[in-house]
């Protein structure tokens, strides 16, 4: 039998509605009103094999309007995606489903990042289809030849990430960028003029876009407009005229339907006006059969690019780019490098420490892409080697990102995300809240993205408390999934490195320093020490263990001396170093102990920042010495000894405890 457009739409509709009635919450809302452009873009236009959701070569579909996770859910389904059964999409929004609220990534296949907190989706996209650009820059259009398209919705384009990822790709032309914006004029309160009175496609245009208005349920129109949008030199925007709850009798055009179930009475009335007689869940006779054909092109497609794929001369590194596999030899020439700094013993602020450890590993892996957000000089990012990737060259290691923090760490997760490439961005500690909602994301898809986060405390000195993050580290390690790097010297910082690169599935802060700092380690060990999380830097001599100092970073140096006046009244110390809470968290019982000593010994934890997290470690009796507050403006000597953190302070917090 024959399937019209309107019955393919109208079967994401159903399913929308009907699982959010069943669920008794939801968005409906979008789904029923962008169904008719989601129809014709996986029916026309998205090149996919459900049977091969990882192919490399796939367009990407991001739901930025994440809310409306039911039209999503509806198409993997309707197009045979494997695990997204009608029994998922009936379990929508239940403990266990792979049909969440908004849309998880890696719950199932097809699902591209984790969207629901607006303007993530559209910005994570623009790092998505700038790796596409980057990707094909190295192995051409044989291998890499695929477009980004995204559904935004009002929401997501008045974030304000959303002008930093709308500037950006504007300027890096990423005319394989799609956006089809959802334009129904309705927010949560009501009509979108209550807030906003923006003329998007002009603000658009003037980030250097490409710019079509259509009505969003004409099937012609938006045939049209996708394929004017693939010819174009320039991301597009296509803005799509909808009624939000379309098909509904009552309720439809209202923002009643935006986030709420539409109610028995109204489903069967629905049904009547668009003369569905299917119950939940079930679909009339052909229409699941068209659904499914409707991807018979991008088998084709995958089929004909597995042959080109096969007779690359490049198959095996592209494949180890795709898989997310560390190329061979980086980890001889770090120890090589570990080695030499050692012998060296150089006094170097972590930032440069950093700088001089990725000149080392961005020569041994390839796919490492730095950038920092307008601070290159500042975070030690950029390689001797590296030039800047921008539309005129793609083949370039080093993105430019501008004071784009918060965008810096979308497109991070997009480069990440599509595949082939290891992205680190730098900028001062302080802004890590600037870049909280995607470095959250970053944790809760589980993507190696290495945040440089330096100017790292008081010891920044002058700038003084706007941009002294005293509380930031601790912030950032109560974040899941997330590891916080807070390296003593150079061979620390090479060590911590290390462990962020071997991560593939957890992001990393690496939380350096401004001011130089000396070399703390002195013998060479090919073991990577910070992988632990924590060791004992300098064991206890002259007896048992009585003190055992704990610090990180900077303060390592000042544990170390207090250790020393210590060790010089006779009391037997230690001092450990702790550059990793978490990995240090993952270890057994027994190495912990045999770190933090006796629990009936003294511990006391000194770090620039608020004492927050250490209690762990401490017990209720340790002692911390650190900050309470904010910092001040002033050489960054006069502001240790101003707040207290010294040697002195940390040997008083001991002996008090003794």
């Amino acid at each position: 039998m024959t399937v019209n457009h309107n019955e393919m739409a109208n079967a994401i509709r159903f399913l929308a509605v009907d699982a959010v009635q069943k669920a008794k919450s939801g968005h409906p809302g979008m789904p029923m009103g962008m169904a008719d452009v989601a129809t014709v873009l996986y029916t026309r236009f998205l090149k996919h094999d459900p049977s091969d959701p990882d192919w490399a070569d796939r367009d990407r579909f991001v739901l930025s309007a994440g809310h409306g996770s039911m039209l999503l859910y509806a198409l993997l389904y309707l197009n045979g995606y494997p695990g997204m059964t009608r029994e998922e999409v009936a379990n929508f929004r239940q403990l266990g489903a792979k049909t969440a609220g908004h849309p998880e990534y890696g719950h199932a296949a097809g699902i591209e990042m984790t969207t629901g907190p607006l303007g993530q989706g559209i910005s994570t996209a623009v790092g998505m289809a700038l790796a596409e650009r980057m990707m094909n820059a190295r192995f051409g259009d044989d291998l890499v030849d695929h477009y980004t398209y995204v559904i935004a919705g009002d929401g997501c384009l008045m974030e304000g990430i959303s002008q930093e990822a709308v500037s950006f790709a504007g300027h890096h032309a990423l005319n394989k960028l799609v956006v089809l914006w959802d334009d129904n004029e309705i927010c949560i309160d009501g009509k979108t003029d209550l807030t906003l009175s923006d003329r998007q496609l002009e603000r658009f245009e003037a980030s250097g876009w490409n710019t079509l208005s259509i009505d969003g349920h004409d099937p012609a129109q938006i045939e049209d407009a996708l394929t004017r949008a693939r010819q174009s030199d320039r991301p597009t925007l296509i803005g799509c005229k909808t009624t939000i709850g379309f098909g509904a009798p009552k309720l439809a055009g209202s923002h009643k339907t935006h986030g709420a179930p539409l109610g028995d009475e109204e489903i069967a009335g629905m049904r009547e006006a668009l003369g569905w007689t299917s119950p939940p869940f079930e679909l009339p006779a052909g229409i699941l059969d068209a659904w499914r054909a409707s991807s018979a092109a991008g088998r084709e497609a995958r089929a004909a690019w597995q042959g080109r794929f096969e007779a690359a001369a490049r198959k095996a590194e592209f494949a180890r780019l795709d898989k997310g596999e560390l190329p061979g030899g980086w980890e001889s020439a770090l120890n090589d490098y570990k080695k030499k700094m050692a012998e060296e013993q150089p006094t170097k602020a972590t930032r440069q420490a950093s700088g001089m450890a990725l000149e080392v590993l961005a020569e041994a892996i390839p796919e490492m892409i730095g950038g920092s957000a307008d601070l290159t000089g500042s975070v030690n990012t950029k390689t001797a080697t590296m030039t800047p990737v921008g539309a005129a060259d793609y083949g370039g290691r080093y993105l430019h990102y501008g004071v784009r923090e918060h965008g810096m760490a979308a497109f991070m997760n997009g480069l990440a995300l599509h595949g082939g490439f290891i992205p680190y961005g730098g900028t001062f500690l302080v802004f890590a809240d600037y870049m909280r909602g995607a470095m959250r994301l970053s944790a809760l898809m589980g993507v190696r993205v290495v945040y440089v986060l330096t100017h790292d405390s008081i010891g920044l000195g002058e700038d003084g408390p706007t941009h002294q993050p005293v509380e930031t580290v601790a912030s950032l390690r109560a974040m899941p999934n997330f590891r916080v790097f807070r390296p003593a010297d150079v061979i620390e910082t090479a060590e911590c490195w290390a462990c962020a690169l071997t991560a593939p599935a957890t992001p990393s802060g690496m939380v350096l320093s401004r001011q130089g700092l000396p070399a703390v380690r002195d013998t060479h060990t090919d073991e990577n020490l910070c992988a632990r999380g924590g060791y004992v830097l300098r064991d206890a001599e002259g007896g048992d263990r009585r003190v055992t100092l704990m610090a990180t970073g900077s303060e390592v140096a000042v544990a170390l001396a207090a250790r020393d006046a210590l060790q010089a009244e006779g009391i037997p110390t230690a001092v450990a170093s702790m550059p990793c809470f978490e990995l240090f968290d993952e270890q057994d019982e027994a190495y912990r102990a045999s770190v933090l000593g006796d629990p009936k010994g003294v511990r006391v934890a000194v770090e620039a920042a608020i004492g927050m997290g250490w209690d762990r470690y401490l017990g209720i009796d340790g002692g911390f010495v650190g900050m309470t507050g904010f910092g001040a403006s002033a050489p960054a000597p006069q502001l240790f000894e101003h707040f207290g953190i010294t040697a002195d302070a940390v040997v008083a917090e001991a002996k008090k405890r003794l």
